[in-house]
């Protein structure tokens, strides 16, 4: 019994996650997350 609701809770969160990830590709997040980081990647090395 145990293991069974350990595979069900494992198999929800990893569903979850794939529709989270899914959505933040849908609205282009990952764009904004890479423009940041080049930003303070440039403010680092003190040219930005």
């Amino acid at each position: 019994m145990k293991n069974k609701s350990v595979a069900v809770t494992r198999y929800g969160l990893l569903a979850a996650a794939v529709v989270f990830i899914a959505i933040g590709l849908l609205k282009q997040e990952h764009l904004e997350v890479m423009q940041k980081a080049v930003k303070i990647c440039l403010e680092c090395i003190g040219i930005g």
